[in-house]
């Protein structure tokens, strides 16, 4: 099968190798021509060291040539990028998979429904689930979940990835495993938030059970099955995230919770924290759907107005006290 990978970070990377691996045609692309010509001279990504990339993976600037004979098409450029890297490939006719993790601000859109309004020709699918690039590249044990609306499509992406070290499971709640893997971000950055406050493991639990309450009760709201935030794009991807040193939300949310100033951050990141953008998404859409979502309002607030984290936790801490959903 030929695939074309959009996107040259640590996980496109790590998947086209995947994908090579998995005995396909790949070809690889990234936004920046600088990206590949860096991967073509060492054959290694900055952010996966050790790993090697293997000779047969292609790695091709143009776009359309990228394109060109694509089965497949793997989407993993950032949520703010997603809409405009989906219009240039309009005319794509073949599974358009994506792999980024965001809500779209202006029309509460996840990445698959884009694709539906700007590839009108293309099958939508998601990989999504608790899936930390390095370890992956590194062949550690891994898991997640392909997404389709018809469980056809869903076996095809997952016999295109599922090997003995990655396994790959199947759902046709597309939306709600889209919803899982957006709305966990934000919630690491609350988690990273309160181990930089310096706060135990009781309260880092009780924080992490919650933020799967909101995530489930928002995803509802929108539509996805209840029962699939209990699975690997929703429990499986939050817990890694909140938890792993290689999170790149949670250290966000560390340095946030120590001090740090979130412009100042957001301006000395190397690499994209989708958590930031998707908080404020996620706000806009559990407003607009009226569903109560406590800590997504104040993470919120301290991201974009300017609240003291410790204040945060103390509105959390002292809201009215409920039975458990």
């Amino acid at each position: 099968m030929k695939i074309t990978v959009l996107g040259a970070g640590a996980w496109g990377t790590t998947l086209a190798r995947h994908l090579v691996h998995n005995s396909h045609h790949v070809t690889l692309w990234a936004h920046r021509p600088e990206s590949l010509a860096q991967l073509s001279e060492t054959r290694q990504h900055k952010a996966l060291p050790g790993v090697e990339l293997p000779e047969k993976l292609v790695l091709e600037p143009d776009l359309e040539r990228a394109m060109d004979g694509a089965d497949v098409v793997v989407l993993s450029v950032p949520s703010k990028t997603f809409r405009a890297n989906c219009s240039r490939i309009s005319g794509f006719a073949g599974i358009a998979v994506s792999t980024s993790k965001g809500i779209e601000f202006d029309t509460g859109c996840t990445p698959c429904e884009i694709i539906g309004q700007t590839m009108p020709a293309a099958i939508p699918a998601a990989l999504s689930g608790p899936t930390l690039a390095l370890e992956m590249a590194l062949g550690e044990p891994t898991a997640c979940v392909a997404a389709a609306r018809d469980e056809a499509t869903a076996r095809r992406v997952q016999q295109m990835f599922h090997s003995p070290a990655f396994r790959v499971y199947t759902s046709t709640d597309l939306r709600g495993v889209e919803l899982g893997g957006a709305l966990k971000n934000p919630l690491a950055i609350a988690a990273g938030t309160c181990e930089g406050l310096g706060l135990g493991d009781n309260a880092k639990a009780a924080l992490i059970t919650r933020a799967l309450a909101e995530m489930r009760r928002l995803g509802v709201a929108c539509g996805a099955l209840p029962e699939t935030f209990g699975g690997l794009s929703g429990l499986g991807d939050l817990t890694v995230t909140c938890f792993s040193k290689l999170s790149r939300n949670r250290t966000f949310g560390e340095k946030l919770g120590r001090g740090a100033n979130v412009e100042q951050l957001i301006a000395e990141s190397r690499s994209v924290v989708e958590g930031y953008p998707t908080v404020r998404a996620a706000w806009q859409l559990a407003n607009r759907l009226g569903v109560d979502t406590p800590i997504i309002e104040e993470i919120h607030a301290v991201l974009y107005q300017g609240k003291n984290p410790r204040f945060a936790v103390l509105d959390l801490l002292t809201r009215e006290s409920k039975a458990e959903d």
